[in-house]
């Protein structure tokens, strides 16, 4: 949107466009990757709900993997899995 003058100012605290963080790589920031054992995973999907950067792959009800484009590291996955299954592993560069 072009502004000429004041007048073109959107009134204060509209939104035009929503912002959307999947446009932005931001998993080359983190130093541990998750790493899934599927053979325990139950898929309960509390990865899932907790992940704050939803970075979890879920299909058909079940936990399929990780967005690693996306995950930061932060190891809420592995901290709230009931069965262990989620391991952080260090990320190699």
């Amino acid at each position: 949107m072009e502004l000429k003058n004041s007048k073109d100012l959107p009134i204060g605290g509209k939104i035009l466009q929503a912002g959307n963080a999947q446009e932005y790589t931001t998993g080359e920031w983190r130093n541990e990757k998750p790493v899934l054992d599927k053979s325990k995973c139950i898929n309960c999907l509390f990865c899932w709900i907790y992940c704050p950067d939803s970075s979890v792959y879920v299909e058909e009800g079940k936990v399929t993997g990780f967005d690693y484009d996306h995950c930061k590291g932060c190891g809420i996955c592995a901290y709230m899995c009931p069965k262990k299954c989620i391991a952080m592993q260090k990320e190699e560069k």
